[in-house]
């Protein structure tokens, strides 16, 4: 029996069955040909457990034991026709597929996905089979045609049914298809038109196929663009998270940190550490451990932070080259550190599941939840380090430290715990930002060195000690270098992002926001 005849099979079908054991064994063991066979057989009725079924077989989730099929789940095994759970036994074998048999399987799973009740499943079926168009699959599009009832879902099935007519030998019906996929803005019928105009012969076929490839560019350009942004926006709250911290340390106090990375690479490895204790302590709240991880980072870092104040930095106020090198003395010891304790590869922290997948926008754009989520988590941190030092009596006692610290020595201030609260909160955010950072990458030792160049161009881009200006500046650099990136490539474009920065400063030192008051007095 024909792919094409299996198929029709199954559309034209008056009654359904349930799936039986014998034709789960049918379809699992024996001759292609006759797997073939009862793989059709079995399709035509249609309903959800042979769906399931055939799942579990395109997943290699299926096993022969004793004469009887069993569905792995885990560690359990089910009954594909009863549902019930049963042991694995030790002489289970795992049923093969070969090429033709996979297709097989694979084409009879978007068939029965194309009449499912959930519009969703049918759009999905009707994408795959317009990413593999066959012409054996006519008779299900046909039918699905006639039956689809959703305006969106019926688009997919008639584009899928046009990528097939594409391959006709009829011109006429090639020019068809063409007409049709022009509407498309899958990036796949891309693909499809493309590989057509290079085997195709006919003149006038050829200028339909041009024309509906360049109605099919402008249609998913729009997605381009906009995926562009997002990925300078994602870019540049990540600049932004790591450059709010140097906002304090640098802008507001004035010290050249640069074991600021490291900071930031505490606050990932604390991540991680977080992320061991609850897959072997609370595994089944594994989902929820970036929530705790989240201010145990912070803290972690904040602590190593204010010791790094009170030991080294207290005595160093105002002298810039030995704050600097001792910094990058402290960032050396603390790699060395984590290498010690941890390793020297990097180590991998896994997604919780609701940070997993991607939200999606346009048939050519999809926005990865983890990264909206840590543009979110940016947004929230900056509006409560503004809150913090605007409106609160510890941000009352920085600004004034930093402005005139002598005056708040003589209202009653104590300076030096000011000092260290201050630079505790900007290695607290560092460590956020390694938090974060974590979420998008694997965490290794030299974490923290691929992103303090970039937070110090954003702090002097900015304005020293101007947080609107950082905000600015981040967001600013990572949509302009991702943008750069299209036309230019990586390198060339963090070059130009760096002259750009060196002509800005020359011709206005004090970026792009002024500090004003006293303070710019200093």
């Amino acid at each position: 029996m024909t792919r094409g005849l299996a198929l029709a099979a199954l559309v034209l079908a008056g009654h359904a069955h349930a799936l039986t054991p014998q034709e789960a064994l049918a379809i699992s063991a024996g001759e292609s040909d006759a797997r073939i066979e009862a793989l059709a057989q079995a399709v035509s009725q249609g309903d959800d457990k042979t769906a399931a079924f055939l799942q579990a077989l395109a997943d290699d989730a299926v096993k022969l034991a004793g004469g009887k099929v069993l569905v792995l789940r885990g560690d359990q095994a089910l009954d594909p026709v009863t549902g019930q759970t049963v042991p694995v036994p030790p002489e289970a074998e795992d049923v093969m597929l070969n090429n033709r048999l996979r297709g097989e399987v694979d084409t009879a799973l978007a068939a029965l996905k194309l009449f499912s009740p959930d519009a969703s499943v049918r759009a999905q079926a009707a994408l795959a089979l317009l990413k593999e168009p066959d012409a054996s699959r006519s008779p299900v599009l046909d039918k699905a045609l006639a039956a689809e009832k959703d305006p969106a879902v019926l688009a997919l099935i008639g584009q899928a049914r046009a990528a097939v007519l594409l391959q006709s030998a009829v011109p006429n019906d090639r020019v068809m298809a063409a007409r049709t996929l022009a509407a498309s803005a899958q990036p796949e019928v891309l693909l499809l038109l493309n590989q057509q105009l290079s085997a195709e012969t006919d003149p006038a076929v050829q200028t339909v196929l041009k024309t509906a490839l360049r109605q099919v560019q402008d249609g998913l350009r729009w997605g381009e663009r906009l995926g562009q942004m997002f990925t300078g926006a994602s870019l540049g709250s990540i600049l932004l998270l790591v450059a709010l911290g140097l906002a304090i340390t640098y802008g507001l106090m004035g010290v050249i940190n640069i074991a600021h990375g490291e900071l930031m690479m505490i606050g990932a490895y604390a991540t991680y550490v977080v992320q061991a204790l609850f897959r072997q302590y609370l595994p089944g709240a594994f989902d929820w451990y970036l929530l705790a991880a989240v201010p145990l980072a912070f803290g972690a870092s904040a602590l190593v932070g204010a010791v790094m104040e009170r030991t080294v930095l207290k005595h160093l106020y105002g002298r810039p080259l030995e704050t600097l090198l001792a910094t990058w003395g402290i960032s050396l010891v603390l790699m060395q550190g984590v290498r010690s304790l941890f390793g020297a590869q990097n180590v991998g922290v896994e997604n919780p599941s609701w940070m997993s997948g991607s939200l999606p926008i346009l048939p050519n754009l999809q926005l990865p939840w983890n990264r909206v989520i840590i543009i979110a988590f940016a947004a929230a941190v900056l509006v409560g380090m503004a809150l913090l030092i605007g409106k609160t009596r510890l941000g009352l006692f920085v600004r004034g430290v930093t402005q005139n610290r002598p005056m708040a020595s003589c209202m009653g201030v104590n300076t030096a715990r000011i000092d260290t609260y201050a630079f505790a909160l900007g290695s607290g955010i560092a460590g956020l930002a390694g938090c974060a950072l974590s979420q998008v990458g694997n965490v290794g030792p030299d974490l923290g060195q691929s992103y303090i160049v970039d937070a110090f161009m954003v702090v002097v881009l900015g304005g020293v000690g101007q947080l609107a200006g950082t905000v600015y500046a981040a967001l600013g650099l990572g949509l302009v270098n991702k943008l750069l990136e299209g036309w230019t490539g990586a390198v060339l474009a963090k070059i130009c992002v760096l002259v750009f920065i060196i002509v800005f400063i020359q011709k206005r030192p004090q970026g792009i926001f002024a500090m004003k008051g006293r303070s710019a007095e200093a």
